[in-house]
C-alpha cells in the first residue's frame, strides 16, 4: 500500500471527510483491521482565505508548496489537494514536489465520462465558478461542456460556503437555494451537477434531487484509495493540469 500524502484544512470539515472517506476505502477494499497509510500537512485557512479574497494566489502557492514539500518527505508516494479552490494553483504545487498531484478535476471528469456526461453544471466557490482554472480543465481536458450559476447564483453559492458550511454550519434554507440554483442549472441543459467545493457536500447528498450529483471529495478520496493499492503510479508530470 502506497502512502497517501493530503494537503488540508481548507476547510477542516472537508479535509476530515477526505479522511474518513479514505479510511473506509482501504477498509472496503482490504477488509478486516486495515486503514489508509496518509500524511497529512493541514494549514490555517483563515491566512489562506484571506489571501484568496485579496488576490494574492501567488502567496498562497508558495505556502502550499511548501507544505507540499514537507508532506513529500514525510514518504506520502503521491499528493491531493483537499480543496477544489486551491487547484488554483496546482501547477505551482506540482512544479514544488517530485511526487504525483491528483487533480481533483482529473478525478472527477473521468467519472463524468463513464457516464457519458458531456454538459455539467458547476457549484463552488466564486472562484471556481468565475475563473478558468477549473472549467478549462475539465473542457480542454476532457471535452465536456461546463455551465455555472449567474452572478447573483454565484455570490449566494460563495457566501454560504465560507460564511456556512466552513464553518460548521447546516442551513435548511440554504439548501433550499442551492436546490433551486441546481434546477436552473438542470433547465439550462445540465445533465448532471459538479460540487466543486468540498464543503458543499457536507450541505447537498443525492437524497435531496433527482439531478446526478459528483462529490468531488468522495470521488478524490476514491481515486486515492485506488491509486494507492496499484502498484505503478503515474509520472508526475501526467498528473499536473494544464
Amino acid at each position: 500500500m502506497k502512502t497517501i500524502g493530503l494537503l488540508g484544512g481548507m476547510s477542516w470539515e472537508s479535509t476530515a471527510s477526505y479522511y474518513k472517506a479514505i479510511n473506509e476505502g482501504v477498509k472496503a477494499e482490504l477488509g478486516g483491521l486495515h486503514s489508509a497509510k496518509i500524511c497529512l500537512y493541514s494549514v490555517d485557512f483563515n491566512e489562506i482565505e484571506t489571501l484568496q479574497h485579496q488576490g494574492k494566489w501567488d502567496t498562497t502557492a508558495a505556502i502550499l508548496s511548501r507544505a507540499a514539500q514537507k508532506v513529500e518527505a514525510a514518504g506520502a508516494d503521491f499528493l491531493l489537494i483537499c480543496t477544489n479552490t486551491m487547484h488554483r494553483v496546482a501547477e505551482e504545487v506540482q512544479k514544488a514536489i517530485s511526487i504525483p498531484l491528483i487533480h481533483i478535476a482529473d478525478a472527477t471528469a473521468e467519472r463524468l465520462i463513464e457516464d457519458k456526461i458531456n454538459r455539467v453544471g458547476l457549484l463552488g466557490t466564486r472562484f471556481t465558478m468565475e475563473q478558468d482554472f477549473y472549467k478549462k480543465q475539465i473542457s480542454d481536458q476532457f471535452d465536456i461542456e461546463v455551465i455555472v450559476p449567474n452572478e447573483k447564483e454565484q455570490e449566494y453559492v460563495h457566501r454560504v460556503i465560507y460564511q456556512e458550511l466552513c464553518q460548521g454550519k447546516i442551513n435548511d434554507e440554504s439548501r433550499l437555494q442551492y436546490l433551486s440554483i441546481m434546477d436552473n442549472l438542470y433547465a439550462q441543459g445540465a445533465q448532471a451537477i459538479i460540487l466543486g467545493c468540498t464543503e458543499i457536500a457536507l450541505l447537498i447528498q443525492q437524497q435531496h434531487t433527482p439531478i446526478p450529483l459528483y462529490d468531488t471529495t468522495q470521488i478524490h478520496a476514491e481515486s486515492a484509495v485506488a491509486l494507492s493499492l496499484q502498484e505503478s503510479l503515474p509520472n508526475s508530470h501526467d498528473s499536473s493540469e494544464s
